[in-house]
């Protein structure tokens, strides 16, 4: 049989109440002043305070950027000057061009230069309308349209002169000789170009006998011959035949000399040989010459 042990009684007067101990460390501020930021708070004796930390993080800050500043300012200079320099060409490209459409720079006179045949004053009346307009807006089409009346310019080229100065330097055409047409004796150059033509034939021009007309290769080779001729022998020649590009004869002044020139190749290297013979036989003493290989010239 189990014994029983006798419950002890307690006796609420023999219980002690256990001590409460803080959860802060002493001195360190409370946590309701951290969360407000309350600089007047106690600091804490044991470790930096909320200010000491931000201000040692502005410290930090401001420090980085000297440094940052101090590594850039070379770049930051050459940028401004860059920026400096970019704006003065900016500036000046713009003045330039306001001004050069301006009337500042308005066509005030036009002179004509590198005409002998053609009448210098009749061209630069027919381009009076560009007086007044800038030089850098003057009409190249319509200073072409006006130049397509003379047939004696070949080219030509506009040159502009601050402020109030237009060349216009033409290069003419070179007539080689006369054809007869049932409207007269027409005037041509080496292309063909009809420069003028009259009633009676024109002193100073042979005539041009060419089988095919202005369009052939005879022509053209006639053509080139001419031109490669010297003033002094052209001025002597008065007639020129040709029916096929390889048989191109002269006929030399009054006497009626010819000179068998042959096909317009090498024409340079023939002219210089024909005016060597003509200087040894005049052609009031040959009757031909012969220079169709320019390494055996030959007078008879």
């Amino acid at each position: 049989m189990r014994s029983e042990r006798p419950v002890p009684v307690v006796r609420q007067a023999d219980l002690e109440t256990a001590p409460v101990l803080p959860l802060v460390r002493p001195g360190a501020r409370p946590a309701d002043d951290l969360a407000r930021g309350d600089e007047n708070a106690a600091p804490d004796a044991e470790g930096p305070s909320l200010r000491d930390v931000w201000r040692a993080s502005r410290a930090r800050r401001r420090a980085l950027s000297a440094e940052v500043k101090r590594f850039t300012v070379r770049q930051r200079r050459r940028r401004r000057v860059w920026i400096g320099v970019g704006a003065a060409f900016l500036v000046m490209v713009l003045g330039t061009a306001g001004a050069a459409y301006s009337p500042l720079f308005a066509v005030e006179r036009i002179d004509v230069v590198g005409t002998s045949q053609l009448d210098a004053s009749a061209v630069g009346e027919a381009l009076s309308g560009q007086i007044g307009t800038p030089l850098a807006m003057v009409d190249d089409s319509a200073v072409k349209a006006a130049l397509v009346r003379f047939p004696l310019v070949e080219s030509y080229t506009l040159e502009a002169r601050p402020p109030h100065d237009l060349v216009v330097n033409i290069v003419e055409r070179t007539p080689i000789g006369v054809l007869q047409t049932p409207a007269g004796f027409t005037v041509v150059d080496a292309a063909g170009v009809a420069l003028s033509t009259t009633p009676d034939a024109p002193a100073g021009q042979p005539l041009l006998e060419i089988t095919g007309g202005t369009d052939s290769a005879a022509f053209h080779a006639a053509g080139r011959v001419m031109r490669a001729l010297p003033d002094a022998v052209r001025s002597q020649v008065t007639g020129v035949s040709a029916s096929t590009p390889d048989d191109v004869t002269l006929t030399l002044g009054a006497t009626g000399s010819r000179v068998v020139w042959g096909s317009a190749d090498r024409s340079a290297e023939k002219a210089i040989v024909l005016g060597r013979l003509m200087e040894k036989s005049p052609p009031d003493r040959a009757k031909e010459y012969d220079v169709t290989s320019p390494e055996a010239g030959v007078v008879r």
